[in-house]
């Protein structure tokens, strides 16, 4: 057993004599038989200290003892470090952070894993509370799988301001994305609405339907295999640049979910999309000065754009 628990402890009363444990279990606790039966399964029930299977029959007397384990909130902030996160840049409004792989900026259901913001409790950072509770001072977002700079408010003012930034799109947002093949034209923009896949709720595509969405990229880099881009995102959709590219039939490298080559993948040693959020640039909250913050390519995109670039 693993986790916190509740321990309970109680005596068998006559009333149950002869009962199956799961039986036992339920009434006793009021929780459902198949509930009972889990505690039962992960070894969580005891009768005398020895280990209980559910078919096993209760004595009266008999000490029963049961581990409850209890429930955490999946939404809960949880304060722990995160390795290989970095803040570039802190003042009493805003932290501006690099971001890993691997990391969400903050919890959600049917993630475990580290966060941003529980990184910032852990350090002792307190940021807005504007916001819902999970998401608070949040302000932009980047997927897990793409690593970069970003943004949280610490002021309720710095929030404010930011929040309105980002949906009037005065906030310059640079990505560098590396794509299969070369992009033609190697300069353009993406107009194309986007929405939930029909067939997955975790993926999106370009559909009639779709919230409104709008990248420019240019090509910086042209290899054999590959093209490295300079993407400005002009609105801020969930996947928006994964999705445009498979759109324009140029994914971005490693980005297996979006239909890149998995072969190219394994052998630039990629576990993720090659994808990286360079540079945000917007007026500073208090001051109104425009300030500018950058973040340099993480190690395994590092690799394989040398790699590309070896045309190897």
């Amino acid at each position: 057993m693993t986790g916190a628990a509740e321990e309970r402890t109680l005596t068998v009363p006559e009333a149950l004599a002869g009962e199956r444990v799961d039986v036992g279990l339920a009434r006793l606790f009021g929780v459902s038989r198949t509930r009972a039966a889990e505690l039962i399964a992960t070894d969580r029930v005891r009768l005398d200290d020895a280990p209980a299977s559910k078919s096993d029959r209760l004595l009266p007397g008999t000490r029963l003892d049961v581990s409850f384990p209890v429930e955490t909130d999946p939404l809960e902030v949880v304060a722990e470090p995160v390795e290989g996160l970095h803040v570039i840049h802190e003042d009493e409004d805003l932290v501006v952070v690099d971001k890993p792989v691997g990391v969400a900026v903050h919890p959600s259901m049917g993630w475990t894993g580290p966060t941003v913001v529980g990184h910032l409790r852990g350090a002792g950072v307190q940021v807005a509370t504007s916001g819902a509770s999970e998401r608070q001072g949040i302000v932009q977002r980047l997927d897990v799988g793409t690593s970069g700079v970003m943004v949280i408010a610490k002021s309720e003012r710095a929030y404010s301001v930011l929040k309105n930034a980002f949906r009037d799109r005065t906030v310059e947002k640079v990505y560098h994305a590396m794509v299969q093949g070369h992009p033609d034209p190697l300069q353009g923009t993406v107009d194309a609405p986007i929405g939930r896949h029909t067939s997955s709720d975790w993926r999106f595509a370009v559909r009639d339907d779709g919230k409104p969405s709008v990248t420019h990229y240019e090509t910086l880099e042209a290899h054999r295999f590959a093209s490295l881009l300079e993407v400005h995102l002009e609105t801020g959709r969930t996947h928006q640049i994964r999705v445009h590219m498979q759109a324009l039939k140029h994914p971005c490298v490693g980005d297996l979910t979006y239909g890149a080559d998995p072969t190219l993948a394994r052998r630039l040693g990629l576990e993720r999309q090659w994808l990286h959020a360079v540079r945000l640039g917007f007026e500073h909250p208090a001051t109104g000065e425009h300030v500018e913050f950058e973040s340099s390519y993480p190690e395994d995109l590092a690799h394989a754009l040398e790699v590309v670039r070896d045309g190897q």
